[in-house]
C-alpha cells in the first residue's frame, strides 16, 4: 500500500501547543513549606501549584492533611504569586468547602469510581467550571475511566482531565506501572486532553524525569510532578519528591524535549 492510500490517524483530541506542569508538595504542611514551592512555581514561568490538604491514606495513623487550614495557605499563596491552584477532594461533604478556596478539583486514583462524589463534584462546578482532574483508578480500564466522566459532565461539568497515574500490575520495581500508551489511546477515543502524574508509578525520585520526558515525547497535554523543599522531612510520600533545584533542572530539560514537537511549558 502506497502512503498516499495509508488513512490519516485518528486523532479526536484537540491539539494544544502548550503542556501544563501542576506542581507542587504531595500535602501541604505549613505555609512556609507551601511559599517555598510556590515561589519556585512561579519563578519558572509556571502557572499551577498542587497540594493535598484532605490526604487519602492507606494507613489510618499516618498523617491525614491539614484540611481547610490547608486550603488557606494554597489559596494565599495562590494569590501572592499570582498562580492557580489544585487539590484532591476525598468526600461529597468537602466538594463546596474545596471549591470556595482553589481554582481545580482533584478526583483521586482510590475514588475512580465513587459515583456520588463524580456527581457532586459535576453539580458543585456546574456554574463556575472549574477544572476537574480525574484520576485513573489502579485497575481500571481506560473504557471505565472514560465512561466515568460523563458523571461529571452530565451534572454541567465538561472541563474534565484526564490523569493516568499509574496502574497496579505484577511489577514491583516501581510503586506502579505507568500506562504511557493511555496517552495517544485516550487523544484517539475522546476530546478530554490528558495529564501524567509521574511521581506515582515513579515512587522514587530518581526515576521520576525519565517518566516525565516519556510523558512529554508521548504527547501528554499536561505533567503533575511532586516537589517538595526537604523530601526526607515530608509527612507523606517523601522518596518520590523533587527538590526545588531537580525541578528546576527537569523543567529546562522538558522545555528542550517540548521545544523539538513545537510545544512549551507553561
Amino acid at each position: 500500500m502506497s502512503d498516499a492510500n495509508i488513512p490519516p490517524i485518528p486523532y479526536l483530541g484537540q491539539k494544544s501547543d502548550e503542556i501544563t506542569i501542576y506542581a507542587g508538595p504531595c500535602s501541604v504542611e505549613s505555609a512556609e513549606q507551601f511559599d517555598e514551592v510556590a515561589e519556585c512555581v512561579k519563578g519558572l514561568g509556571l502557572h499551577w501549584i498542587r497540594g493535598g490538604a484532605f490526604k487519602p491514606r492507606t494507613n489510618p495513623h499516618s498523617f491525614q492533611g491539614l484540611g481547610e487550614e490547608a486550603l488557606k495557605i494554597m489559596k494565599d499563596a495562590g494569590e501572592r504569586y499570582d498562580l492557580l491552584t489544585l487539590t484532591e477532594v476525598m468526600d461529597s461533604a468537602h466538594c463546596e468547602l474545596v471549591h470556595s478556596y482553589v481554582d481545580g478539583l482533584q478526583v483521586g486514583a482510590r475514588n475512580f469510581q465513587n459515583f456520588s462524589l463524580l456527581k457532586k463534584i459535576g453539580q458543585v462546578t456546574a456554574d463556575s467550571h472549574k477544572m476537574v482532574l480525574y484520576k485513573r483508578g489502579f485497575a481500571g480500564t481506560i473504557a471505565e475511566w472514560l465512561a466515568a466522566c460523563d458523571y461529571i459532565s452530565d451534572c454541567g461539568n465538561d472541563n474534565i482531565v484526564l490523569c493516568e497515574r499509574g496502574i497496579r500490575t505484577f511489577e514491583t520495581a516501581t510503586r506502579f506501572t505507568l500506562d504511557i500508551a493511555a496517552v495517544p489511546v485516550i487523544h484517539k477515543q475522546s476530546l478530554y486532553p490528558v495529564c501524567i502524574d509521574v511521581s506515582h508509578p515513579a515512587g522514587q525520585r530518581d526515576l521520576v524525569p525519565a517518566l516525565a520526558k516519556a510523558a512529554v515525547a508521548a504527547g501528554a497535554d499536561s505533567l503533575m510532578i511532586e516537589v517538595h523543599p526537604n523530601p526526607p522531612q515530608a509527612l507523606s510520600d517523601g522518596p518520590q519528591q523533587l527538590t526545588p533545584a531537580q525541578f528546576e533542572t527537569l523543567v529546562g530539560e522538558l522545555r528542550q524535549i517540548a521545544d523539538v514537537l513545537g510545544k512549551k511549558i507553561v
